[in-house]
């Protein structure tokens, strides 16, 4: 009998606990945020993680739940979070919870909650123009989230953001000022993946992932969340995906 290839993935803690994932989604529904979870989760379970998936963000409350998460997905759009809830989430990733997300789900979510940018480390202020044609350009091609990719091209939403200049960008995009009635933006570097830490944690964030279709419609996009979570998680990452 041949012997059982072994997981790419540490799923597993130093204690020897299962490690958990959260995954939470809603908010606004434009950007898909049950398909994307029905996307994400399913490959966070092949790799052996228990993973609890949620559409409310109730279980934020629960600080003692909260503490067991070893990463957190959020797949939230605009909506409002409850005092209660922000602590709660706050204090899981402060005390080491792993965050990954991508596009709104992540980082145009709270618009009111300033802590919330600072965690992530960027907010959406504008997608001129709405679905256009851009260029996504890796940046650093030795970090293991960008390694073996190259620059590809997107159909979608091109993200103006603000972000911390303490991020660690991985790749960029540049406006052309075409787009939205807006020249005065053309030549604009924009972070589009980044690093980061917070209090115990990692951080990632990539703004692509509009619409779940585009996870299987542009192959860089999935694998660069991929990487992204086993980052984050500390995991030695094993590329699924590498441009031709």
């Amino acid at each position: 009998m041949a012997a059982k290839k072994k997981r790419a993935t540490s799923s597993k803690t130093k204690s020897g606990k299962r490690k958990s994932v959260l995954v939470v989604w809603g908010g606004w529904s434009g950007h898909t945020p049950e398909a994307c979870a029905d996307v994400v989760a399913p490959w966070l379970k092949s790799k052996g993680y228990r993973v609890v998936v949620s559409d409310s963000m109730e279980i934020y409350a629960n600080k003692r739940r909260m503490r067991n998460f070893d990463l957190i997905v959020p797949i939230w759009t605009m909506g409002e979070i409850t005092g209660e809830q922000w602590a709660g989430l706050n204090d899981a990733v402060l005390n080491g919870a792993a965050v990954a997300g991508w596009h709104g789900g992540m980082c145009d979510a709270f618009r009111n909650n300033t802590g919330y940018q600072f965690m992530t480390g960027g907010q959406w202020v504008d997608h001129p123009g709405g679905i256009i044609r851009y260029k996504v350009n890796i940046t650093d091609d030795r970090d293991p989230i960008t390694r073996g990719l190259k620059d590809f091209w997107m159909k979608s939403e091109q993200y103006y953001m603000h972000t911390d200049p303490g991020n660690d960008v991985l790749a960029t995009t540049t406006f052309s000022g075409r787009h939205g009635d807006i020249p005065w933006i053309k030549g604009t570097v924009m972070p589009v993946i980044w690093k980061r830490k917070y209090g115990k944690s990692r951080i990632f964030y990539s703004s692509l992932g509009h619409v779940a279709d585009e996870f299987t419609q542009v192959p860089e996009v999935f694998e660069i969340v991929k990487r992204g979570i086993m980052w984050a998680m500390g995991e030695k990452i094993v590329p699924e995906y590498q441009s031709q």
